[in-house]
């Protein structure tokens, strides 16, 4: 199906919006292929590499879906890693702005009584991590009798994470009624295995027959020792000179020592690893979002299913020890349709991961001759030149979806007997006001959260303060984003 606008398929005008103020403007292959297929309700197994616009192909569909007036969660999404739960529900947030959807994230390292509390909320999506996820489970936290939806992404990098069994406990408890979707970069016979116990009739659905690299990509190697790696780097850093760029190491440590070298030659850069608390994890990725640092060091933890835009080059400080980590690291750069670079730094006793790599992705890497000393002399004033330069400040798509919306906090929730439905009756017959304008509504015990779409929060901040709800007249003011 040749499908050349989001116009052409069946979803409503709200859904429509989001994905212009995201500048999704033509259907990704994945996308043409998943969202027709979901919209009719089939179970997918989905053979997708990285950076093929995936997560859209399941949100679309699933935000299209949601019953807004149901409180309790619909659609589940279980993801391998953190970062990646958080970047899905942002996904999903976004996508269902204008018609509401409210998205939830769970997962490790962040805390359980908050998370809690917002399930206790109205929650259409959930996205996590299987172990957190079978947490809120066996406490009885998370409502899965309205779920009709699973989504099991990243399915590879669940059975090299462990979390196999996990998923195979998570689907033995909820709803035999239900759409499920399957994605995943390989197909092993263990994530096969899901596809025939666990799915009715599945479609499957290709799109890595292109190759398991992107063409976008030009790839390369040096051949070093290990005592020269990192002048090795600081060479190639400089006669490169990228933009935007991650260094990949094998182990935390590696990260914090390069993260500290680079650092003491003042080239300013941001790490994220494992052993870093969540929230310094997610902060660092969201700075290397916008820009703010040309230089990301990383552990496989964001090599899978991470949209970064941008990234000009990818560096393998340390070479994966298994093939499917070089496609995802490399992944990262050559997305959407942008021109990438992929480096890897090779010891002479790592040739052997190196043929594997070579035999996974059906090519030769070429060998390059390290820089000349003088070459890299050269090159150094205009590299200084670079770093000494304040990077610009990348936008996010998000930033212009999200620019006219205001949210209020209400001082009356759960304790006053106040409902989703008691605020966008009352906030929609305001003069100049539809329910159209009304986005995200969280209401707690005390307090609650109402977005204000289409710039008209200042006219809604102002009628609220005079205006009763069931008969109370609340305290309103502009909420203060703490995150």
């Amino acid at each position: 199906m040749d499908i050349k606008s989001f116009r052409n398929y069946i979803i409503s005008e709200d859904i429509l919006k989001a994905l212009h103020g995201l500048e999704y403007d033509i259907p990704t292959e994945v996308q043409a292929k998943v969202i027709p297929s979901a919209l009719e309700k089939n179970d997918l197994v989905v053979k997708a590499r990285t950076g093929s616009g995936k997560t859209a192909a399941y949100a679309i569909p699933i935000c299209e879906s949601i019953e807004w007036l149901e409180n309790k969660p619909q659609a589940l999404i279980l993801t391998p890693t953190r970062e990646l739960a958080v970047q899905v529900q942002e996904d999903f947030t976004n996508i269902g702005r204008f018609k509401r959807v409210k998205a939830a994230a769970i997962y490790g390292g962040h805390q359980f009584s908050i998370e809690k509390a917002e399930l206790k909320q109205k929650t259409h999506v959930v996205v996590g991590t299987p172990g957190r996820v079978m947490d809120h489970i066996k406490k009885g936290t998370l409502t899965l009798n309205k779920i009709n939806c699973l989504v099991i992404d990243e399915a590879d990098r669940m059975l090299d994470m462990g979390f196999i069994e996990q998923v195979e406990a998570i689907m033995k408890e909820l709803p035999n009624e239900r759409m499920t979707m399957l994605f995943s970069a390989t197909m092993s016979d263990e994530v096969k295995g899901i596809s025939s116990n666990y799915m009715r009739d599945p479609v499957n659905i290709d799109v890595s027959e292109a190759g398991i690299t992107t063409a976008d990509i030009d790839h390369f190697l040096y051949i070093t020792n290990e005592k020269d790696k990192f002048e090795l780097l600081t060479d190639v850093m400089i006669i490169e000179k990228p933009d935007s760029c991650i260094i990949f190491c094998s182990t935390k440590d590696r990260v914090d020592m390069v993260c500290d070298g680079l650092n003491d030659l003042s080239c300013p850069c941001n790490k994220i690893h494992g052993g870093m608390e969540q929230k310094d994890r997610l902060s660092a990725m969201m700075s290397f979002k916008r820009g703010e640092y040309r230089y990301l060091i990383a552990t496989d933890v964001a090599a899978r299913g991470i949209d970064i835009e941008n990234v000009s080059l990818v560096i393998n400080y340390d070479i994966p020890l298994n093939e499917e980590n070089y496609v995802h690291r490399t992944g990262r750069t050559g997305r959407a349709g942008q021109k990438g670079k992929a480096i890897s730094f090779v010891a002479p006793t790592q040739t052997r991961y190196l043929h594997d790599i070579e035999e996974l992705i059906g090519f030769k890497i070429p060998e390059i001759t390290k820089p000349a000393k003088e070459e890299v002399s050269i090159q150094k004033l205009s590299f200084d030149e670079k770093m000494n330069t304040a990077p610009q400040i990348k936008k996010m798509k998000s930033d212009q979806l999200n620019k006219e919306i205001m949210k209020l906090r209400f001082n009356g929730g759960k304790k006053k007997k106040l409902r989703a439905t008691n605020f966008v009756g009352v906030i929609s017959n305001l003069e100049g006001v539809s329910a159209e304008d009304i986005g995200i509504i969280t209401i707690q015990d005390t307090l609650t959260y109402i977005e204000i779409l289409n710039g008209k929060g200042p006219l809604v901040l102002e009628a609220m303060k005079n205006t009763m709800i069931c008969g109370k007249l609340l305290k309103v003011t502009k909420a203060v984003d703490r995150n």
